[in-house]
């Protein structure tokens, strides 16, 4: 879940402006479409600014913005009408439509805050997440367990990275719906059943007890000491008596 700031002069909600938002959990403020308004601004991961309409003020607004110093990144939102005039000295990072689904949004966000980064060569490795092999950059939007790629969706991404920013305490189903899906969400709790599924078949037959189940409870992220330790607990199977044998 990021946080993102929306510069606009509409006085519509986020959703009326890119309606994709309306089916992702992140946090949104919105700001009137003045550089100043940065000034007092929460911390975010993304500024969106709606260029929907009077492109010529957009334009000016979007290069004072650069001119901030702002570390994350600009992302330009425009009609078709609008996409054929933009430019890249108008200083924005990126351009999405107001027809953009969901799925395009989280590709170029994920993309933008990544790129940005790569290129801050004083950037530490505080978004790190590692644990029992598992490496999870939550900038670059990547997971890797024991050097190999883990190819995840960006739901199976951010609850694979919840549950490791949290070894060995459980959530509830409720709980992981809304930290993961966000308030917003409506769907119900098999959800998160099929895609801790669909994260254990990634992770291997080896590694799928890295999620664990509570039974009548939810999950946790059960740590490799974890795991061993349980395994060492296991009764020895019987040794077969004589008459077995016989």
């Amino acid at each position: 879940m990021s946080h993102l700031l929306l510069l606009t002069k509409s006085t519509q909600s986020s959703v009326e402006v890119l309606p994709a938002l309306a089916l992702l959990g992140h946090n949104i403020k919105v700001l009137p479409a003045e550089a100043s308004a940065l000034l007092d601004a929460p911390p975010c991961d993304a500024v969106l600014v709606d260029g929907r309409q009077d492109l010529a003020q957009v334009r000016s607004l979007t290069r004072v913005l650069r001119t901030t110093g702002i570390e994350c990144p600009l992302i330009l939102i425009l009609t078709e009408g609008g996409l054929s005039v933009a430019a890249a000295d108008w200083g924005m990072d990126d351009v999405i439509l107001t027809t953009a689904g969901p799925a395009e949004f989280e590709a170029r966000l994920r993309l933008g805050i990544g790129r940005i980064s790569a290129n801050d060569p004083g950037a530490e490795d505080g978004h790190l997440i590692s644990s029992s092999g598992l490496v999870v950059d939550d900038v670059t939007y990547t997971a890797k367990l024991e050097g190999r790629p883990l190819d995840l969706t960006f739901k199976e991404f951010e609850l694979l990275k919840f549950l490791a920013q949290h070894p060995g305490r459980v959530f509830t189903r409720a709980q992981l719906l809304q930290e993961v899906w966000g308030y917003d969400y409506f769907g119900g709790t098999r959800t998160v059943d099929v895609h801790v599924r669909r994260l254990r078949a990634k992770l291997g037959t080896e590694n799928e007890n890295l999620i664990g189940t509570v039974r009548n409870v939810g999950y946790r992220f059960v740590a490799k000491r974890e795991i061993s330790e349980d395994e060492d607990q296991k009764p020895a199977p019987a040794r077969p008596t004589a008459t077995n044998r016989a």
